[in-house]
C-alpha cells in the first residue's frame, strides 16, 4: 500500500513538470558583456502559444530614452519544458547613437517552486545571436544569460504597428538595383551641407535606423539578399526638414564590385525607397 502512495505522488510530482502553460507575461533581466551598451537590461516577454508553437513581442529597456520592441517565434518542448526563441524582426526602438541592436536567439528552461517554498514560475537560460554580430554587420554582441519570473497569466496577438511616417507618406522608388551580390553595404552621408537633417531607414518595413542625424561620417547599415527573399525593400524616412527643406541623404551603396551614388529626398508627404533584387551570378547559372 505504502508502495501505491508513493507511485500516485511521484505521478503527479511528474506531471506538474511538464505540460506546463507559459502563455502570458514574463517579466526579468537580461545580463550583457561588460562590453555592452548596458550591462544589464530589464526585459519584458509577451508569449503566446499554440501547441509546440510560440510567438511574441519582447521589450529590452534600461530606462523610458532606451529601449528595443521585436517580435519573435519559437517551440516549446513540453516534455523536456524546453524553449527555445527567436527574434524575427526590430518594430521599433529608440538607444544612444553609439549603440547597435542585437537580434537574439534565446534557450530557456520553465522552472516551478514547489513544496514549502512559495510558487515562482521562472524562465531561465541563455541568450546570443546567431551571426555574433549586431544589426550593422559589425559590432559584437557577446552572449549573456537571461532570468523571469512570470508576471501575468494573460494571452495577447502581437500587434506589428507601422509608424505614421510609412503609412501616411507616399514611398517614391527612387531605382531598383539588380545584385548578384548578397551582402549590400549602404551607407547614408548627409547632402551637402550638414543643417540637422535627420532620418530613419527601414528594410522591408522593420527599422534598422531610428532617429539618427546626417554627418560627414556615414550611417551604415547592412542588408542581405538571396533567393530565399530576392527583394528587398530600404526606405529613408526623413523625420525633420532640417534648416535648409527638404531632407536630403547621399546613399552609397556597395554590392560585390559594384557602387552605386544615389540621392534621396524625403519630406512630410514622401519616403524615398530604393529596391534591391538578387539575381544569381551568371557563373552559378547552369
Amino acid at each position: 500500500m505504502a508502495r501505491f502512495y508513493w507511485f500516485i505522488l511521484l505521478l503527479f510530482t511528474t506531471g506538474s513538470l511538464v505540460a506546463q502553460d507559459i502563455n502570458g507575461i514574463w517579466k526579468g533581466k537580461l545580463v550583457m558583456a561588460p562590453s555592452g551598451c548596458f550591462p544589464v537590461y530589464n526585459i519584458e516577454m509577451q508569449i503566446q502559444g499554440a501547441g509546440s508553437r510560440i510567438s511574441g513581442t519582447v521589450y529590452h529597456f534600461s530606462d523610458s530614452m532606451n529601449y528595443v520592441k521585436e517580435n519573435f517565434e519559437g517551440t516549446y518542448n513540453r516534455d523536456s519544458n524546453q524553449i527555445s526563441i527567436r527574434e524575427i524582426g526590430i518594430t521599433t526602438f529608440k538607444i544612444k547613437e553609439d549603440c547597435v541592436p542585437c537580434i537574439k536567439t534565446y534557450q530557456l528552461t520553465f522552472h516551478k517552486g514547489s513544496g514549502n517554498v512559495v510558487t515562482e514560475e521562472q524562465l531561465r537560460g541563455t541568450w546570443s545571436t546567431p551571426t555574433g554580430k549586431a544589426i550593422d554587420g559589425k559590432t559584437i554582441c557577446e552572449p549573456g544569460s537571461i532570468v523571469l519570473n512570470r508576471f501575468e497569466r494573460a494571452t495577447f496577438k502581437p500587434e506589428l504597428k507601422l509608424p505614421a511616417a510609412l503609412v501616411k507618406r507616399k514611398a517614391e522608388l527612387v531605382k531598383e538595383i539588380k545584385v548578384d551580390s548578397g551582402n549590400i553595404k549602404i551607407e547614408f552621408f548627409d547632402n551637402g551641407q550638414i543643417d540637422g537633417d535627420t532620418i530613419s531607414v527601414y528594410v522591408n518595413n522593420m527599422p534598422v535606423v531610428s532617429n539618427r542625424m546626417l554627418k560627414t561620417q556615414p550611417i551604415h547599415v547592412n542588408i542581405r539578399v538571396d533567393e530565399k527573399r530576392n527583394v528587398q525593400e530600404v526606405i529613408m524616412v526623413g523625420e525633420n526638414l532640417g534648416t535648409i527643406p527638404p531632407n536630403t541623404a547621399l546613399m552609397i551603396v556597395t554590392a560585390g564590385n559594384k557602387r552605386y551614388q544615389l540621392y534621396l529626398t524625403s519630406d512630410e508627404q514622401k519616403n524615398a525607397m530604393v529596391r534591391f533584387v538578387y539575381e544569381k551570378p551568371v557563373s552559378a547559372v547552369k
